[in-house]
């Protein structure tokens, strides 16, 4: 699942980018959410923004804070975050690179660049899949939708979620359940490079989707509440603050 930010201080500009990747994104098959900010300030203003999003399509020119700014703030979290500025100013090139902008594209040339952009960044981004034998057969999943996978006595359930349906703030909204006969251990190794967080004997979490941990519990963004042991909490912290950059 595709995470995608566009902030821009001018209404235009966001619909038009927003049209532009929803038709990219749909042709390439991908799933994806897009969420819209109207200044650097409304996106800083939710602290996670700063390492939730796996592309942000950032104007330089706003007022007050703005894109060469906000990206810093991005930046100082140690954020992976693809960064695209979008403006109709060249002169501003040159700060894109200090933050260490993928691309720097104008915004006479949406129309053709942002296709090309997008194209770069997947390349770059690799979009990781896994392959299980599930017992209603072999199946083939974006780890990134993975939510967690769940251990009950001889099985483990892998909970998916599917296309358009993130942050529904419903527990099962949206969500497909699969079954196999494998130990969890197993499962942690298969998925020990793909950010996924073992915060409970029974319970493999994927980082990304975790909003927050506190009073012993992982919040995940679909609403879900998973129980953290008291023993295991300190370093489950630890190791998700790590990966998040935050604390």
């Amino acid at each position: 699942m595709l995470q995608v930010a566009i902030c821009d201080d001018e209404q235009f500009y966001r619909k038009t980018i927003q049209n532009l990747l929803i038709q990219y994104l749909q042709q390439k098959n991908l799933e994806y959410t897009i969420h819209l900010y109207q200044s650097g300030e409304e996106f800083l203003s939710q602290r996670e923004n700063s390492v939730k999003y796996d592309i942000v399509f950032m104007d330089i020119s706003m007022k007050k804070l703005d894109g060469i700014q906000t990206a810093s703030q991005i930046r100082a979290f140690h954020s992976d975050t693809q960064l695209v500025f979008v403006t109709a100013f060249i002169d501003y090139a040159l700060e894109g690179y200090k933050v260490n902008a993928v691309r720097y594209i104008m915004k006479d040339t949406l129309d053709t660049a942002i296709p090309e952009c997008m194209d770069a960044i997947l390349q770059k981004m690799q979009l990781a899949q896994v392959t299980f034998s599930f017992m209603n057969g072999e199946t083939t999943l974006y780890t990134d939708n993975i939510l967690y996978i769940e251990s009950q006595k001889h099985k483990s359930f892998f909970y998916y979620m599917q296309p358009g349906t993130a942050n529904t703030n419903a527990v099962h909204s949206g969500i497909v359940t699969y079954q196999i006969y494998e130990k969890l251990d197993v499962i942690e190794q298969q998925l020990s490079e793909h950010g996924f967080l073992r915060i409970h004997k029974s319970y493999l979490v994927n980082m990304k989707h975790i909003r927050r941990l506190s009073n012993y519990t992982a919040f995940l963004d679909t609403g879900a509440e998973l129980p953290v042991p008291r023993l295991r909490y300190q370093a489950v912290r630890k190791l998700f603050v790590t990966y998040k950059g935050v604390m």
